[in-house]
């Protein structure tokens, strides 16, 4: 009988290592159909899933009372179990180098729990190679067991898309990959009990790794591009917006738009990649100049709103600016890896210290990464510049006289809207200075 067959008839588990935006909502998924063991070395994460909150809003809480999935931060349980996915980030150094070390930390939790006859399934992103050549080595050594003879790895990339209620591992098609045929077909069986979408069997490890890779990378890529025509048209005096809009009326026209590049994809992935070309005697062009142009773009914003408040005849020094919106996409906690703080950074330079407010956002987590201590919204008055700077839906609810309330009656009101959510004619029309990438 095979290993699907044993955990489709309850005999064997699946266990998940991290149980972040990636990892939880796989874990309830499988959990519907199989008997699931959820693992985090987060003991204060572990506890509030097991009291029934979802700290990432991915799910719900509601959702979370009723899994059935066995939430734990004791690493021995991981014995329990024969799949393995794991599902850790993997983030990049200060000198945008991969830091591997949450991938190599699970592999050695899981190493020393491992039992033979398991499979383990990476889904954190990687450059082609780190599986095989990085993941396994610490398998086996911690496991005392040998990879191909007493257990199997495969590959299959995360494609959930954090704060998107749409787009769900159930509706993405999945990359499955193995290190043999065998191992592909028990891996592919067991994703298809929750990818309603369906599954597509790379033909190596190595391309499921690369594919995954490039995804992220060439959203990057169109983004620069979007964030290089929103900085042309700037100095040209005309509305990118306006443009885009224009020339997306043609069938074949992609569909991008300039902003910030944050969180722990498309911001980070095109470094793996480069980093792995650079190992192997190439030096990126395009890739590095996009990921350049992106993470300028915080910096850009902020000289631009300095430049209004001068235009404005506010004195920069002593202006009062409020940023709305910290996370690094809208309708989603996550603050990690924002690029709002480079905007935030920025203006410190000019010696403002802006007031930020978020909701939506994580405020433990952006204390401790940031230091940065949001204020209620309703606090906020008197303001000389406003930055609209995510797109949560409560921020597109506001009205002209929400706004206005920010100012207090300033006579002229500077407004940065950095995704373009307001109308921009009703706002020039009422007085604004206003300005949007």
């Amino acid at each position: 009988m095979s290993l699907y067959e044993d955990i489709v008839n309850g005999k064997e588990k699946v266990s998940l290592v991290g149980l972040g935006y990636v990892g939880m909502p796989i874990a309830v998924a499988f959990a519907r159909k199989i008997q699931v063991i959820g693992f985090d070395l987060n003991e204060s994460k572990i506890a509030l899933y097991q009291s029934g909150v979802d700290p990432t809003n991915e799910v719900g809480d509601e959702v979370i009372k009723n899994t059935t999935v066995e939430f734990t931060a004791d690493a021995a349980r991981l014995k329990e179990a024969k799949f393995h996915i794991v599902a850790v980030p993997t983030p990049v150094n200060n000198d945008h180098t991969p830091d591997l070390t949450p991938v190599e930390g699970a592999s050695r939790i899981l190493g020393k729990n491992l039992t033979k006859g398991s499979i383990v399934v990476f889904e954190s992103t990687v450059y082609p190679g780190v599986t095989e050549d990085v993941c396994v080595p610490i398998l086996e050594k911690e496991s005392g067991l040998r990879c191909g003879v007493d257990f199997k790895v495969g590959y299959s990339p995360e494609r959930i898309n954090p704060g998107d209620k749409v787009h769900r591992l159930e509706t993405i098609t999945k990359i499955v990959s193995g290190m043999d045929a065998e191992t592909l077909e028990e891996i592919a069986n067991v994703y298809s009990l929750v990818v309603e979408a369906g599954v597509y069997r790379a033909e190596s490890i190595k391309v499921a790794e690369a594919a995954k890779v490039i995804e992220n990378s060439q959203r990057d890529i169109n983004i620069a591009f979007m964030n290089e025509l929103s900085i042309i048209f700037n100095k040209m005096g005309i509305d990118t917006k306006s443009v885009l809009e224009a020339a997306g009326t043609k069938w074949n026209f992609l569909n991008f738009q300039p902003g910030l590049v944050g969180g722990h994809c498309i911001g980070v992935d095109p470094y793996y990649l480069t980093y792995k070309a650079e190992e192997l005697g190439y030096h990126s062009q395009i890739i590095l100049s996009g990921r350049r142009i992106n993470d300028d773009m915080g910096k850009y914003v902020a000289e631009t709103l300095v430049k209004n408040l001068i235009k404005a005849d506010i004195p920069v020094k002593s202006a009062k600016v409020a940023i709305l919106g910290f996370t690094f996409k809208e309708n989603c906690p996550d603050t990690r890896n924002t690029k709002i703080i480079d905007i935030y950074n920025e203006l410190n330079e000019y010696g403002i210290t802006a007031q930020v407010t978020d909701d939506n956002a994580d405020a433990d987590e952006a204390k401790r990464l940031y230091g940065i201590t949001f204020t209620p919204l309703k606090e906020i008055h008197d303001c000389d510049a406003v930055i609209l700077a995510v797109a949560h839906e409560k921020y597109k609810n506001l009205s002209m006289a929400d706004i206005d309330a920010l100012y207090s009656g300033r006579k002229t009101k500077v407004l940065t809207d950095l995704k373009g959510i307001l109308n921009k004619k009703e706002y020039t029309d009422a007085g604004y200075i206003y300005w949007r990438l």
